[in-house]
């Protein structure tokens, strides 16, 4: 039975959906061991830091590195209670059964964009960096018309199991869940940019102490397999 005093427990949280099922099976873990109830809502990364930002009462955040950099300053997380949580790198996926391009090197990655018929990003820090990598390869506004980009909170994956997107880009993470793909491997290494995703304690939560226990938690050894399982390394 919910109660007031479990509602005045709870510790509440703020992610993007990189980290949605990691810390889905590590909040479960958490709660079994520690009697206290924890929530932590997933949305899309921008969406997320600018919930933090405008003050909601969440207890703590788990973002990208660079947006938890930009919460710190503004005040919005304890600088102190942060930690680096998990490294993820960005994975590319056909719709199963599909005929999987060569991407092992740069101009193999290259040579199937320029390809595909539809190529789709997040909006997320591996979009970001596809963005740039376009860019670098002087192909932005050849490809521009057969750009699909996902709505803040849909995995890539979705659109590419649906057929909407040819050749899809996202976390590894987030790649991973999906029914209906092939994740064919990691962007080479020349290539490949790797997010450290870091949870802090907001300066809203009035539940510093918990909240502290929690994020030790995450960042313990005993989350290691968690993180490995869904795709993610541990920091």
């Amino acid at each position: 039975m919910v109660t007031s005093q479990t509602i005045n427990e709870r510790i509440t949280g703020i992610s993007s959906m990189a980290t949605r099922n990691v810390l889905s099976e590590l909040v479960e873990e958490y709660e079994r061991l520690s009697g206290r109830p924890v929530v932590i809502e997933s949305v899309g990364g921008v969406a997320a830091a600018r919930r933090v930002q405008e003050g909601e009462p969440f207890d703590i955040v788990v973002l990208a590195a660079d947006a938890i950099d930009r919460l710190a300053a503004a005040g919005r997380i304890d600088p102190a209670s942060r930690v680096d949580l998990a490294r993820s790198g960005v994975a590319i996926a056909v719709a199963a059964g599909a005929p999987r391009p060569e991407t092992g090197t740069e101009a193999a990655v290259r040579d199937a964009i320029l390809a595909a018929r539809s190529i789709g990003y997040s909006t997320g820090p591996s979009g970001s960096h596809l963005s740039r990598l376009f860019e670098r390869w002087g192909i932005s506004e050849a490809i521009a018309p057969r750009i699909v980009q996902a709505p803040p909170g849909v995995p890539v994956g979705t659109l590419v199991a649906q057929g909407e997107v040819e050749l899809g880009f996202q976390q590894l993470s987030e790649l991973m869940p999906v029914a209906g793909i092939d994740v064919i491997g990691y962007l080479p290494p020349e290539i490949q940019v790797i997010t450290v995703f870091s949870a802090a304690i907001c300066t809203a939560s009035k539940r510093h102490e918990a909240a502290e226990e929690l994020i030790s938690f995450l960042a313990s050894p005993q989350a290691d397999s968690v993180k490995l399982r869904h795709g993610m390394e541990p920091s």
